[in-house]
């Protein structure tokens, strides 16, 4: 095979839509723009939202509140969960993703002292709650801020 062999798979390359270029063409005359208005203009068209001179939607609809863009999503998770592991497991962000107890993006994982453990568990978290700590402990396990 040379160089001068060479083409484009089958499909693969289309030709561009001539328009303007008479009648023949079937996009002859008005070329697709219909007949007068703003839109069969040359030059610029509207901008994104307009409505014609009527309020936008975007600025019809009311405003409330406020969304911090600076917000941390702390996943919450109670002790009681935790009961899901082996005895003397190691519970980390990946395996707690293992078991799907968490899923999709947060920030930090954070547990909480809601329900019984009754494993002895070494857990690595973002945070703990000073109850979540007593009973991770009291069931012989330890915790490790990460």
């Amino acid at each position: 095979m040379k160089l001068h062999e060479l083409s484009p798979a089958e499909g693969s390359k289309k030709t561009a839509k001539r328009i303007g270029r008479g009648h023949g063409s079937g996009w002859g005359k008005t070329a697709g723009k219909g007949h007068k208005g703003q839109k069969a203009r040359a030059g610029k068209g509207m901008r994104v939202g307009f409505e014609g001179g009527q309020m936008p939607l975007q600025r019809r609809i009311p405003k409330r509140g406020f969304n911090n863009i600076f917000r941390k999503y702390v996943v919450a998770i109670n002790v009681g969960t935790l009961n899901k592991f082996e005895d003397g497991a190691v519970v980390d962000i990946a395996a707690l993703a293992d078991k799907g107890i968490v899923k999709n993006s947060f920030d930090s994982v954070k547990i909480l002292s809601n329900g019984t453990l009754t494993k002895k568990l070494t857990v690595k978290a973002n945070a703990f709650s000073k109850g979540a700590v007593a009973k991770i402990e009291a069931a012989g396990g330890k915790t490790e801020v990460i």
